[in-house]
């Protein structure tokens, strides 16, 4: 179910991504939301940090564990650019998280096993999932980035 908020956090998130852009890392934003308040904010830095681990998801969800003491981060809602890699969606999975919302989804590999596996797990674990918030400008983002890199 669509919140009314869902655009104004994921314009956040897309600021983080814009963020991301300018350090030259690929451009993905991500924030934790309790209540309301952001816990948690992140962006790509596995270039900048030689990490790679530092996704936008992985860093906004260690902050936010961080700042509420706890590694569980039940009642919170993810707001991402980019539908999360396998890594990701694994540590959203074991946070707790209640609600995911995503901007573009993946479409690297239009076969990847991944999705099905996504959907299937987002059932399983029985949290929300909201797709395409600001799609268009979530994937425009990613699609410039790497129309630059490889002019």
């Amino acid at each position: 179910m669509i919140s009314k908020n869902d655009e104004y956090w994921m314009k956040i998130a897309l600021k983080h991504a814009h963020y991301a852009e300018k350090k030259g890392e690929i451009p993905i934003g991500a924030i934790l939301v309790l209540k309301e308040k952001i816990i948690g904010q992140g962006w790509n830095s596995s270039v900048i940090n030689n990490d790679p681990t530092a996704h936008a998801e992985i860093i906004a969800l260690r902050q936010a564990g961080k700042i509420i003491k706890n590694y569980r981060l039940n009642n919170t809602t993810l707001y991402v650019t980019l539908q999360p890699c396998i890594m990701c969606f694994g540590a959203i999975i074991h946070s707790r998280i209640e609600r995911l919302v995503f901007g573009a989804s993946y479409k690297k590999d239009k076969k990847c096993p991944f999705k099905d596996i996504f959907f299937d797990l987002q059932k399983k674990y029985k949290f929300k999932v909201q797709k395409n918030i600001m799609e268009f400008q979530c994937a425009q983002i990613l699609i410039n980035f790497f129309k630059n890199k490889r002019k």
